[in-house]
């Protein structure tokens, strides 16, 4: 019924197969869902520089029967131009593959360094970031190590200690387990910057006044970085509200980058 020959044999060693020489051509699929499926691939070959990747995106493409012309385009373009980083993350990858250990230096958001042996399960992109789900053999559970703070990565050879298995679980219960302590600041905004604030920190505006400013509320990790240098940025166009905390914050930042430069 899907058009694909089925061929039967007799017999102990018998059974069913797809009859020999017959090539998959593409008919299972809609041009569109093709189509789809090239763009996907683009993408990803934009994040992921692979000479396998793009010989896949190859054979992929040869497959399609009507071409369609391409109106989505899809670019991570930004996290695929570090050669240091490609390196690395090939290092990775090998070591899942053949299921070797790799020693690290990493540094957490903190700025900590610290050494570790590490058993790599999965690669995962994210949060427009690479990481990497990895067996802490120091610690013994599994643990996320975002990809740019390793610094150092040297392969070992040695064998997994065990075997790791549902990849795609271990990956959301270690993120899950890792959540991060958030924190909502209420922002006082000048009409002007409306357009470049929504874009950079994404928040939702809880009230609009009669001269065109606005109130926006924003949900933050606490130990990221951007969020905090995209409010310098905008200087006295946005006045931080609430939490008292993070006002104190500014201040003191503020004072210092002053006394640098008086």
């Amino acid at each position: 019924m899907a058009g694909i020959p089925i061929q039967s044999l007799p017999g102990v060693n018998g059974g069913y197969s797809i009859m020999e020489g017959y090539k998959l051509k593409g008919q299972l699929i809609t041009p569109e869902e093709q189509a789809s499926i090239i763009t996907a691939l683009k993408g990803f070959t934009s994040a992921r520089h692979s000479k396998k990747y793009d010989e896949v995106l190859e054979k992929i493409s040869s497959l399609l029967t009507k071409p369609q012309k391409q109106h989505i385009f899809l670019d991570f373009g930004a996290s695929g131009e570090n050669d240091e980083l490609q390196q690395k993350l090939k290092f990775m990858e090998n070591a899942i593959i053949n299921k070797t250990a790799l020693h690290i230096s990493y540094v957490n958001a903190l700025g900590v360094a610290s050494g570790r042996l590490v058993e790599p399960v999965a690669l995962n992109y994210r949060w427009y970031a690479w990481y990497l789900l990895a067996f802490c053999t120091v610690k013994q559970e599994y643990r996320i190590f975002k990809a740019a703070r390793i610094s150092r990565l040297k392969p070992t050879g040695t064998p997994f200690s065990r075997e790791h298995k549902h990849p795609d679980i271990l990956l959301e219960k270690t993120f899950d387990n890792g959540k991060r302590s958030g924190l909502t600041v209420a922002l006082l905004c000048k009409s002007c910057i409306e357009v470049q604030i929504r874009e950079y920190l994404s928040g939702n505006i809880t009230e609009t006044f009669e001269n065109g400013d606005f109130i926006m509320e924003i949900y933050v990790m606490e130990d990221e970085r951007m969020w905090f240098a995209m409010l310098l940025s905008f200087g006295n166009m946005v006045e931080v509200l609430v939490p008292a905390g993070l006002k104190a914050r500014l201040v003191e930042t503020a004072k210092n980058i002053l006394s640098l430069y008086s």
